[in-house]
């Protein structure tokens, strides 16, 4: 078996700050509750991707049996120059019910008192945007009323 490095190197790549619409709850349906939550507008910065988050995308998020949102989110990144960006992700959001709670209510509680990765996708047909195209990338995420938001990293 070949050696493989001990540690993964990552990239900061952007931050993503999203306002939301009110969620839309499905209830409990045959594979679980369905939350659906469409983004409203948001902004990317960063030293490699700046533009916003064109209204629209959203989140079908599934509240797993143990508590924790299972997250199946598609939106549009339009660049600040003029290029369109298809963005997917999963992951998950995973909180005490007091932690949810508080964020939830606007306290300022801190992202290390909870789970919340994600793995980034993108599409793209702009040549100046096709490395992300082949880029796997990983977010660490933040929550609150109304409001998400993502630090990206490229995985080098």
């Amino acid at each position: 078996m070949p050696e493989f490095p001990s540690t993964i190197e990552t990239e900061h790549l952007f931050d993503a700050d999203i306002e939301l619409e009110a969620s839309e709850d499905l209830k409990q349906a045959p594979m679980g509750r369905r939350l659906i939550i469409i983004v409203k507008d948001g902004t990317v910065e960063g030293p490699r991707l700046r533009g916003r988050l064109r209204p629209g995308g959203g989140d079908w998020a599934l509240v797993q049996a143990n508590g924790a949102l299972e997250l199946d989110v598609r939106a549009t990144i339009e660049t600040h120059d003029a290029a369109l960006i298809y963005l997917y992700y999963r992951g998950v959001l995973d909180a005490p019910p007091d932690v949810m709670r508080r964020a939830l209510s606007g306290e300022d509680v801190s992202p290390s008192e909870y789970y919340f990765r994600t793995t980034p996708r993108f599409e793209t047909g702009f040549e100046q945007y096709a490395w992300l195209n082949k880029q796997v990338c990983v977010g660490v995420g933040w929550f609150g009323p109304g409001r998400v938001g993502y630090r990206v990293f490229g995985v080098k």
